[in-house]
């Protein structure tokens, strides 16, 4: 570093004894008691936004060009002897020799070869050289970029220019400059399908005005930028799949309207963003929205969800497959995960947790018996033609006939309340016999009656060195001779089976 300024330094992104800043005053400053006069940075450090110092000149890092940068990286340093390498080669009638020529052609082979590349947090502050990057590295399709000194979009429009396969850039944590008006429509990123601009201070209006630029764009990232979206993405992203507005506190319900129409749209994440409600207001219940047509991935995680409304508006998605909901008030529950999956019929994963069917029908099942008695207060009813809950009901839990429908409405048995047992007779005497081993001895077993049909199919997946994966259990009632009955649901106990001392339980795999 020295005392010469490189020209045009305001505005300039500067390091700083490891810290960033942006140059905000260049010039000479009184003497000071004890100091000559020199010339000196007044910076902007970027822990202290609203306050500065005075830097010497020859403290700050201005940065390098891209290409420097990317050699230092990627290109090996020169070693003690390659001054001594060297061939001759013959230049028209006369033969010179050449100093390190393996060495140099073997370096240009090295950047040429390179197809994603890494400068993290490398001091990168512009393209340097118009035309050197295309003719050093021209196969690079993958950069990053992030936390470095750019300033301005413009520079990295320079960069970008030269890479005509540029498929993916990451830009994040380089504090830009971005045109306030649309820019003239070029090939630059003709290629580009992902973006991140976590942490650069773009607003949503400069993205628009960037758009255009970004014809086959897939993935964009604007994570902590303090984005308010206000206006709709007209004849721009249309192809756009994942869009990441995480950490940005000030989008509410009201704008993710504005997005709703992007056609490709699959995979949203909003987490940190004080989210606490959502509604489709084109979807009666029961019903599936226009809005967001494709999407499938939702991660609304670190949230302000509290209400179970906003998981029945969910629901009314169309494509919605997976939804990860963790860390917000609903969610701290203990039943929370069963409701989620029995609310949201299409779910396929939950909280990166892949939903099994034998899951979906116990949470089904459980919900189906957890509110029976609610429903039947609010008119529900086991015969079709008396059964009319009311508006309220149906608004709470718009799922809730649909599962009568596919479970059948809940018995008066189901509905009562379970009465707490004494110690001793909670233990069931059990016969198990194995239906399709004839050969195999009937055991009889005591089980508690509190004991989940899961348990009790790892306990005979033990004794029968029988994978639990393939068991199937029902049992017979010495009440009911020669009827089976179905123990259907892994999370249930026996006693949600009304299984008794004496029964018979059947095991086949």
């Amino acid at each position: 570093m020295s005392d010469i300024l490189p020209l045009d330094v305001v505005g300039r992104r500067v390091e700083v004894n490891g810290e960033y800043a942006t140059v905000r005053f260049c010039g000479a400053v009184p003497p000071v008691a004890g100091f000559h006069c020199v010339v000196l940075a007044g910076i902007e450090l970027a822990m202290y936004p609203t306050g500065g110092s005075f830097v010497r000149p020859n403290k700050v890092n201005f940065g390098d060009d891209f290409l420097t940068a990317l050699k230092k990286r990627y290109v090996l340093e020169d070693g003690p002897d390659d001054d001594e390498q060297s061939c001759s080669l013959k230049v028209g009638s006369k033969q010179v020799q050449t100093i390190g020529f393996e060495h140099i052609t073997k370096k240009q082979s090295q950047l040429r070869a390179l197809q994603d590349i890494s400068l993290w947090n490398c001091a990168v502050s512009r393209a340097g050289e118009q035309g050197r990057i295309a003719e050093a590295c021209p196969n690079i399709r993958v950069v990053n970029l992030s936390k470095n000194l750019l300033s301005t979009w413009d520079e990295v429009v320079l960069i970008a220019e030269q890479l005509k396969d540029l498929e993916a850039l990451d830009l994040s944590e380089n504090k830009l400059q971005f045109p306030s008006d649309s820019p003239t429509l070029t090939r630059t990123f003709s290629a580009l399908k992902t973006l991140v601009l976590n942490k650069t201070g773009i607003t949503w209006t400069e993205v628009l005005h960037c758009a255009p630029s970004w014809p086959v764009l897939e993935e964009l990232y604007l994570k902590s930028n303090s984005i308010s979206i206000s206006e709709r993405p007209v004849n721009v992203l249309q192809k756009m799949r994942l869009l990441d507005l995480s950490s940005n506190p000030s989008i509410d319900e009201s704008q993710l309207s504005l997005i709703a129409d992007l056609p490709r749209l699959e995979h949203l994440v909003l987490s940190d963003i004080g989210l606490s409600s959502i509604h489709f207001p084109d979807a009666k219940i029961g019903c599936k929205t226009s809005m967001f047509p494709a999407l499938k991935y939702l991660i609304v995680n670190d949230n302000q969800i509290s209400e179970w409304s906003f998981i029945n508006e969910l629901d009314k998605l169309q494509s919605l497959q997976a939804l990860s909901c963790t860390r917000n008030p609903l969610t701290k529950g203990d039943k929370a995960e069963e409701i989620i999956i029995a609310k949201i019929g299409q779910l396929k994963t939950l909280n990166r947790c892949q939903i099994l069917p034998e899951e979906r029908r116990g949470a089904e099942l459980d919900y189906r018996k957890a509110f029976g008695n609610e429903w039947r207060k609010a008119g529900g009813h086991p015969d079709p033609d008396k059964n009319r809950p009311n508006a309220e009901f149906l608004s709470a839990h718009p799922r809730y006939q649909l599962l009568c429908c596919k479970y059948g409405a809940p018995e008066d048995e189901e509905l009562k309340t379970q009465q707490p047992f004494m110690l001793k007779n909670q233990l069931l005497t059990l016969k198990i016999k194995c239906s399709n081993q004839p050969e195999q001895q009937i055991l009889e077993k005591q089980l508690p009656d509190s004991m989940t049909v899961q348990k009790v199919k790892g306990l005979l997946s033990r004794l029968l060195k029988v994978p639990v994966s393939e068991l199937l259990l029902s049992y017979e009632s010495s009440k009911m001779p020669g009827r089976e009955i179905e123990l259907e649901n892994d999370l249930q106990p026996l006693q949600f089976y009304s299984v008794e001392n004496g029964d018979c339980l059947l095991v086949r795999w």
